[in-house]
């Protein structure tokens, strides 16, 4: 019997998601710790939404997501999640119903965020890109 399964990476700047999809009991499992139980909050309830999105087009209890994550921050670590999550949904179900519903929620999910940071300019100190030396006059 062969295994139907898909692995999808998401990335947000310096953080990259590899969720791996395949038929199972409904387990979500992100490095290793389910999905009820990760925190912080805010980053378990951006991940719920990407499943949210695709509960009536996908039945989730017959799914098991594996997910591994590293670099950047709690954020970009859950917006790269959420990424690789959807796209390997949408890989899974083959369903032009589901890709339509998160690209008219955010597009960011399926389509990544292209922003990068700015570079450092020459001759200025580590604190930023911009950042000068303050003047003072008086």
């Amino acid at each position: 019997m062969v295994d139907n399964f898909v692995h999808k990476s998401g990335k947000r700047k310096t953080a990259i998601a590899r969720a791996t999809i395949k038929e199972g009991k409904g387990r979500i499992i992100i490095n290793s710790i389910p999905l009820e139980i990760y925190q912080p909050e805010i980053s378990r309830l951006r991940i719920q939404e990407t499943l949210m999105l695709a509960s009536d087009l996908v039945d989730l209890n017959k799914l098991d997501i594996s997910v591994n994550v590293h670099g950047g921050g709690v954020l970009g670590q859950a917006d790269a999640i959420r990424s690789s999550i959807a796209r390997g949904l949408v890989e899974f179900t083959d369903s032009e119903d589901l890709l339509n519903r998160y690209l008219t929620h955010d597009r960011t999910i399926i389509a990544g965020d292209h922003r990068q940071t700015e570079t450092h300019k020459p001759s200025q100190s580590s604190k930023g890109p911009r950042h000068k030396r303050q003047k003072s006059y008086r």
